[in-house]
C-alpha cells in the first residue's frame, strides 16, 4: 500500500487515487486560460476515443457529482412531449426515476428486485404496449448490490423498438470494456471519480452528436442545460459556461494518461476483476457470504451479508477496519443487512490480500460465530 495514503478507500467513489493524480492538482489555472481550455478539449476527445469506435459522437463535461450529470441528461434530452421508461433494480435506478418525477417528466418504471437481473422480455413487452415511451434509461452497474445489468441486451431491445437509450455507466465506464456502438446508446453518463480514477468535481456525457444537437431548448434547468454546455465548449474551444473545477480537471487529465499507461480499459478491467475474485474467495473463506451469485456480480463493488452472529454491528466492524487503514462502505439494500467492499481505484491484488488479512484479524478480535 502507498504509505502516502492514510486510508485505502474500498468504495465505489471517491476512490483511492495515485500520487500522480493528486500531484496534478498542485496547479492553479484560470478558467479562461488557453492551456486549461486545451486540456478540456483533450479530455473531451479522449472520452470519445475511450467510448466510441466510429465517428458521430461527442462529449460534454458538467460540474457537480455524477448525479448532476444524470439530472442534466434526463432534464435536457427528453422533449416536452416525451416519456421516459426507467429500468430499476436498485437505488440508483430509482434515483433516475425520482429525477424525472421532480422535473415533471412523464415517466414509468420497469421495476425488478434488488437481487433480480433485468428481464429483457418484460422490457420488450413494455415497449411494444406503450408507444408513448420515447426514451429508456438503465444503470449499467447498480452499486446498490454490485450487480452488472445486461446493458447490451437492453440496447438491442430499445433499438429494435426505435426508442432512444440513456445508460448510467457511472461505476463502469473506464473499468468495463463497452462501446457506444455495442450499447446502441445515444447517451452514456459517468463521473470523474470512478473507474477513470480521478477526483470528484464533475461528470460527463458521451453523446451521439446528431441526437444531442436536436435537443436545443428542451432543458428544464439553466445550470444543468446539457445542450448549452456542449454548445459553449464547442464554440469556445473548451470553455465551460460557469466556473469549472479546474483542479479536478487537471487530476482527470492525468488519470486518463495513467489509464493509457496501464494498458487501457481492458487492462484495468483485468485488474479490477482479479481484485474482485480475490476478495470474493477470501471473504467466503473467512465466513462472509456474497449477496449476489458470481454470474450477476460486477468487478466494481461486492455486497456481503452480515454474519449470522447477532453481536455483529457494522459500525464497530467499520471502525476496526478503518483503524487498520481500510475504509469500507455501508449497505444500501432495502430488505437485507449488507455491507459493501469496492475493488476499483488505485487498488491492486496485493492490497486485497492485505485487506483480507485485516478482516480475518478483526473477525478473530470480535470472536464472531458463523
Amino acid at each position: 500500500m502507498d504509505q502516502d495514503i492514510p486510508y485505502l478507500l474500498l468504495t465505489p467513489g471517491p476512490l483511492t487515487t495515485s500520487r500522480g493524480v493528486r500531484d496534478a492538482m498542485r496547479r492553479d489555472l484560470s478558467t479562461w486560460d488557453v492551456d486549461y481550455n486545451r486540456m478540456v478539449q483533450a479530455v473531451r476527445a479522449a472520452l470519445v476515443r475511450l467510448a466510441c469506435s466510429s465517428a458521430g459522437y461527442t462529449s460534454v463535461l458538467m460540474q457537480g457529482s455524477g448525479t448532476f450529470a444524470v439530472e442534466s441528461t434526463v432534464g435536457s434530452v427528453i422533449p416536452p412531449d416525451g416519456k421516459l421508461l426507467v429500468i430499476s433494480n436498485g437505488a440508483y435506478g430509482r434515483r433516475i426515476l425520482q429525477i424525472a418525477q421532480r422535473l415533471k417528466i412523464d415517466c414509468v418504471e420497469l421495476s425488478f428486485s434488488e437481487v433480480e437481473p433485468v428481464d429483457v422480455s418484460r422490457l420488450d413487452h413494455t415497449l411494444a404496449n406503450d408507444t408513448a415511451i420515447t426514451h429508456v434509461a438503465l444503470v449499467h452497474c447498480e452499486t446498490t448490490t454490485g450487480m452488472l445489468n445486461p446493458a447490451v441486451a437492453v440496447g438491442d431491445v430499445v433499438a429494435r423498438h426505435k426508442r432512444l437509450y440513456i445508460v448510467d455507466a457511472m461505476s463502469s465506464f473506464g473499468g468495463i470494456p463497452l462501446t457506444m456502438e455495442e450499447l446502441q446508446a445515444q447517451f452514456v453518463i459517468a463521473s470523474a471519480n470512478k473507474c477513470i480514477q480521478g477526483v470528484p468535481g464533475f461528470g460527463f456525457v458521451i453523446a451521439q452528436r446528431d441526437t444531442l444537437e436536436s435537443t436545443q431548448g428542451w432543458a428544464r434547468s439553466l445550470s444543468l442545460d446539457l445542450y448549452d454546455q456542449w454548445r459553449e465548449m464547442e464554440a469556445h474551444q473548451g470553455k465551460w459556461r460557469y466556473t469549472s473545477p479546474t483542479h479536478a480537471l487537471c487530476a482527470f487529465s492525468r488519470a486518463i494518461e495513467e489509464l493509457d499507461e496501464e494498458g487501457g480499459i481492458d487492462a484495468r478491467f483485468n485488474r479490477y476483476s482479479e481484485n474482485q475474485s480475490l476478495l470474493s474467495a477470501g471473504m467466503s473463506d473467512i465466513g462472509f457470504r456474497p449477496l449476489l451469485p458470481a454470474d450477476l456480480q460486477s468487478p466494481i463493488i461486492t455486497a456481503f451479508h452480515f454474519p449470522t452472529d447477532p453481536r455483529f454491528e457494522f459500525g464497530g466492524f467499520y471502525d476496526l477496519m478503518k483503524a487498520r487503514r481500510y475504509v469500507l462502505y455501508p449497505g444500501k439494500v432495502t430488505d437485507l443487512n449488507t455491507f459493501r467492499i469496492g475493488t476499483i481505484g488505485h487498488v491492486f491484488p496485493q492490497d486485497i490480500r492485505e485487506l483480507l488479512e485485516a478482516v480475518a484479524e478483526v473477525v478473530a478480535e470480535l470472536e464472531l460465530e458463523w
